[in-house]
């Protein structure tokens, strides 16, 4: 069952000049894309820096409105409920069901609030009384492996990465049904990075949580999502369960970015190069596939003709025109 499915999302922000602030064109943040995430599954949105990742996440939760495109969410078996045209008052009761967990551990917990009222925090909006936010409050620390004393410190007393277990606590304050997870883990440390990773794992197996995993390291993608989403300039280019992309990328991007992955081992390290000159402008992309300036393997037709994502084998989706030339 999906409890999440986008179709044709976009995102485009005016570009505004002259005296009278007329639109003189359109940055494509995100432009048409489609995607399904399976109750218990975890998708990761990977790509480089300003690919749309994070204005696919905020769209998603409604931070942001999309241009156009459904955001067809699940709160319930058998219910769903295009979130792309509701009201802010119509949003409200499903946002519990949607919770995020923000990048910055430092910059998303009020220094001002000791840990059991930040934890607390959603509990109380949604009406929740005393007694039980109080005892959900030791449940949720005791779930995210801090000790129940911690509910009395403030943020300014924990690491990074006891910070952001504090964040993951709060966003599972109310059971939600899915979780955003913008870059959860860049901010910290190798080692911390890693115990964070297992707790999201171990969570999501005792919880049942879906989960978009929005991330630009695909060493820790690997270990975290069921699928690999792969954007570039707004477009998702590549998606496939996650052993099959590492194993057999067919877009060119992805081979550049999983050629750019740190190896240990000289012998194992990919003999693509990793990805050339820089990301296509959003507000000026080139015509045809607009990875076609850095790709290798570009030819005339690239420069010409836009490919849409097609299904070049069972779950597998590529946009190349060469998907299925590419050496494996």
């Amino acid at each position: 069952m999906n409890v999440l499915e986008v179709s044709g999302l976009s995102k485009h922000y005016p570009i505004v000049a002259g005296l009278m602030r007329r639109e003189v064109g359109r940055v494509r943040a995100a432009d048409d894309v489609n995607f399904v995430i399976q109750k218990g599954e975890t998708l990761a949105l990977v790509g480089e820096s300003g690919c749309g990742k994070t204005t696919v996440a905020r769209c998603i939760l409604r931070a942001q409105r999309p241009t156009a495109g459904e955001i067809r969410f699940s709160p319930a078996d058998g219910e769903t409920i295009d979130l792309a045209p509701l009201s802010r008052r119509a949003l409200r009761p499903l946002r519990r069901h949607i919770q995020m967990i923000f990048q910055d551990p430092y910059a998303s917990l009020n220094p001002r609030m000791m840990v059991g009222d930040i934890i607390a925090e959603p509990l109380v909006v949604n009406g929740i009384p005393a007694a039980q936010r109080q005892a959900r409050v030791l449940e949720l620390l005791d779930l995210v492996g801090l000790p129940a004393v911690a509910r009395l410190r403030f943020p300014h007393a924990f690491s990074g990465g006891q910070r952001q277990r504090i964040g993951i606590a709060r966003a599972l304050a109310l059971n939600p049904r899915l979780i955003v997870a913008d870059e959860p883990v860049s901010a910290l440390d190798v080692s911390v990075q890693a115990q964070i990773v297992n707790l999201l794992l171990d969570l999501q197996d005792q919880l049942g949580l879906s989960m978009l995993f929005v991330a630009h390291d695909l060493g820790v993608v690997r270990h975290v999502s069921d699928r690999v989403a792969v954007m570039y300039v707004g477009r998702i280019v590549e998606v496939a369960p996650t052993v099959e992309l590492y194993a057999t990328p067919r877009h060119p991007y992805t081979r550049a970015l999983l050629a750019a992955v740190p190896k240990s081992d000289p012998d194992a390290r990919d003999a693509a190069e990793a990805p050339r000159g820089e990301v296509a402008d959003p507000a000026n992309p080139p015509p045809g596939c607009a990875f076609h300036p850095r790709c290798p393997f570009a030819i005339d037709r690239c420069r010409v003709e836009r490919p849409e994502l097609a299904e070049i084998a069972p779950g597998h989706f590529s946009a190349c025109l060469r998907a299925t030339e590419l050496p494996v």
